[in-house]
């Protein structure tokens, strides 16, 4: 067997990231396709995954858009895309019954059993890859998996233009989550810590509070998104009895939550994770949404560790790498 051609990449092992100018060259098996990466997004799970989230050794990333170069997927050669984070079995009960995201054995793009996209290329099914429309640049396709996250809240929960709704932590995803919200017309708020994220909500009209001025077992429906324990607390404090609180944010560690004040109070908890790329790259080229204002620096590959600190820093919102 040939030996795999090198690339450059960030290599995450026992919390150490590092750059690396020999990593293998993903090759594709049958059905797959060689995405060259064109841009890819540091995200809040990438800085947990350093800390020890979880206990993953690869290359991480999952927020890219690339461009087919190679592999079976013939129909996009040569076309710009973005790619699915998870790579189901297809072939278990989960599978079957139509909840492939949720598949016990599904590999993650960049976080288990999957290589991600901080290097030059990376391999995915022909499948699991969406066309980015041809007026869309980089910098915007390269939100299309955090937007279509945002998404995912819409999907699970109908939100009325009657109802309150609040969204805590204003941070890289929360940020996408307020704007796709504000197309339901509700009556929404968040809440941000920091002045640029205050600046970007203000800029498209969304109220802002200050974290002591929220009102108690007020709002219908509750977002909580800023990953911090003291804001799961903020969000239950605000949810009204038989309100809705989705839960955006992964935790290290296990919160503290009163089982019974939720019981008492009859709060519908509601997870929420990926949602639909598609719908995502058609918001994205309509310009519904503008997260460009949410980028605040670039970096070259082998600048990969600096990124990662800027991207750490408080309030900082979406740092990308180019490959």
């Amino acid at each position: 067997m040939a030996t795999p051609l090198p690339m450059r990449g960030l290599w995450l092992q026992d919390r150490v990231l590092t750059f690396r100018d020999q990593l293998p060259r993903p090759v594709p098996g049958p059905g797959e396709a060689l995405v060259r990466v064109r841009l890819a997004g540091v995200c809040g799970t990438d800085l947990e995954l350093r800390r020890g989230y979880y206990p993953y050794c690869g290359i991480p990333g999952h927020e890219f858009v690339g461009e087919v170069v190679g592999g079976d997927a013939t129909a996009l050669l040569g076309r710009r895309v973005v790619g699915e984070i998870n790579r189901p079995c297809g072939h278990c009960e989960t599978c079957r019954a139509g909840r492939p995201s949720h598949c016990d054995h599904r590999a993650v793009l960049g976080l288990r059993g999957g290589q991600g996209a901080f290097a030059e290329y990376l391999c995915l099914p022909e499948g699991q890859l969406h066309p980015v429309p041809g007026d869309l640049p980089d910098q915007l396709a390269v939100f299309a998996e955090p937007l279509a996250a945002a998404l995912q809240i819409q999907t699970q929960l109908q939100v009325r233009p009657t109802d309150r709704v609040l969204v805590v932590g204003a941070g890289r995803l929360g940020q996408l989550i307020a704007q796709t919200l504000a197309l339901t017309g509700c009556g929404l708020a968040a809440v941000a810590r920091h002045p640029r994220q205050r600046q970007l909500l203000a800029e498209r009209g969304i109220a802002l509070l200050e974290e002591d001025g929220v009102p108690a077992r007020h709002f219908d429906v509750v977002v909580e998104a800023s990953g911090a324990p003291a804001g799961f607390a903020l969000a239950r404090r605000a949810v009204r009895p038989r309100g809705t609180l989705v839960l955006k944010s992964t935790y290290r560690g296990e919160p503290a939550v009163d089982l019974s004040a939720l019981v008492v109070d009859e709060i519908t908890l509601v997870g929420s994770r990926c949602g639909s790329l598609a719908a995502a790259l058609r918001l994205l080229e309509r310009r519904a949404v503008c997260p460009e204002g949410l980028i605040e620096a670039s970096y070259p590959l082998e600048l990969g560790l600096e990124a990662f600190e800027r991207a750490a820093q408080p309030g900082v919102l979406k740092v990308l790498l180019q490959p």
